[in-house]
């Protein structure tokens, strides 16, 4: 096909118009904060736990957890009461009201093995350069709301602190 019948390409979105696009979407602030249960999980419930149990879905307010051996399952079924108050003490918010325990026979996905220490200091230990704040800032700026705003800061923080940790 000769570029005179071709139709015109039509220009391409910038990054800044397309997440202002996704994130005028209603509700894409609570189900961020909904699902920062993944997030702080680990200091929530401790490495030893962690290395067990981790949250798989979050449906209605429950988030579902995934154990890998009945012991476990045992254990954390004694200690949901105090593992769901420490999650609505941490992230308020996020509306889950119930914690569900699922066997899954096979260790969770942690990005490691159950048995090596964890030796990346944790994720508030790292701190980020201005440079990066400053991307930060630059990629939250043009967001009107406070609250998403912060929200979503919030969130490229984590992310480039989780890759700085990982490149460690």
């Amino acid at each position: 096909m000769t570029s005179s019948k071709r139709p015109r390409l039509q220009q391409a979105q910038s990054v800044n118009a397309l997440l202002k696009e996704i994130l005028a979407k209603p509700g894409l602030g609570e189900q961020i904060t909904r699902h920062q249960a993944w997030l702080v999980w680990d200091k929530i419930v401790g490495r030893q736990i962690a290395a067990r149990a981790r949250p798989l879905r979050l449906r209605k307010g429950v988030l579902e957890i995934a154990v890998d051996h009945p012991v476990w399952m045992q254990q954390l079924q004694m200690m949901k009461t105090q593992i769901l108050a420490k999650i609505q003490q941490q992230i308020p918010k996020a509306g889950i009201t119930e914690l569900y325990l699922r066997k899954t026979g096979h260790p969770p996905t942690t990005g490691q093995p159950r048995t090596a220490p964890q030796k990346a200091p944790p994720l508030e230990d790292i701190k980020l350069s201005a440079a990066e704040r400053s991307h930060i800032d630059h990629l939250v700026k043009n967001i009107e709301n406070p609250e998403l705003q912060g929200e979503l800061r919030r969130f490229f923080s984590l992310q480039a602190k989780l890759h700085k940790k990982h490149d460690r």
